[in-house]
């Protein structure tokens, strides 16, 4: 990115990209930009579809400000990239797809491999990996750790040892999590009321959501929407969007 720092928020943790920096935002994640530093930024926003790439390198959240030798070389193939993807009559379409693949691949090891200590690029736990996508997929409907360790094959005590050692949390407090996290982006990023919020998330009752919402927040679930429209809202408001995929919202 150029042009000055780019502040914004991701899932209401604020951040700010800046220049030469790079952020991860995973799929299904609401990033909220200030409109004063969008007008000045310019970057390259890369998106690509779940599957495109083998694996996608584990990255943490925080914006990535690469250091000299690896800056240059991320911006490398990064151009390379935005190169061949522009290139489209030269190679045949396989060809052309196989490639804009590989050069993604390598902009992903480049800026995995960045940081000072960078994140490992161990593979997740298959048991961790299976629940977290159940969870994904489902977690609207059941609340219970024993519904998808039933599905799953699993026993309850085997995904909390296993969502323990990936997150350090107990799987039951991560798939918690996972819907209060939910909530909140729907009372903020929507006008849905509380009720039809609890619809959604699969409460029986909207008072049981309330009380799922203050023991895990602190606040009602309106409180929340109050105060999280109410501050650091920048006077000309902000731009909203919702990752499809995994994106570096920023680089270069």
């Amino acid at each position: 990115m150029a042009g000055g720092t780019l502040r914004h928020s991701v899932d209401f943790t604020d951040c700010a990209v800046a220049p030469g920096g790079w952020l991860w935002v995973r799929p299904g994640q609401i990033h909220r930009y200030v409109l004063d530093d969008l007008a000045r930024a310019r970057g390259t926003i890369v998106i690509w579809q779940p599957g495109f790439v083998l694996a996608d390198p584990p990255f943490d959240q925080a914006p990535l400000l690469p250091p000299g030798p690896h800056a240059r070389a991320a911006g490398l193939a990064l151009r390379h990239l935005a190169h061949e993807y522009a290139d489209l009559g030269s190679l045949p379409l396989d060809a052309h797809i196989q490639a804009l693949r590989l050069l993604l691949s390598v902009l992903l090891l480049r800026l995995a491999h960045a940081r000072p200590d960078p994140v490992s690029s161990a593979p997740a736990d298959d048991t961790f990996r299976r629940y977290s996508a159940a969870l994904e997929r489902d977690f609207r409907t059941s609340r219970r750790v024993a519904d998808y360790a039933a599905a799953l094959g699993y026993s309850a005590r085997t995904l909390t040892r296993a969502t323990l050692a990936a997150t350090g949390s107990t799987a039951k407090q991560y798939l918690d999590a996972l819907v209060l996290l939910e909530a909140k982006r729907l009372l903020v990023h929507t006008d849905a009321t509380a009720a039809e919020v609890s619809r959604t998330l699969g409460f029986r009752e909207p008072s049981d959501f309330a009380k799922f919402f203050r023991t895990r927040d602190g606040r009602t679930p309106l409180e929340f929407r109050a105060l999280a429209r109410g501050q650091g809202r920048p006077t000309a408001g902000p731009r909203l969007s919702r990752a499809a995929s995994p994106a570096p919202p920023c680089g270069g």
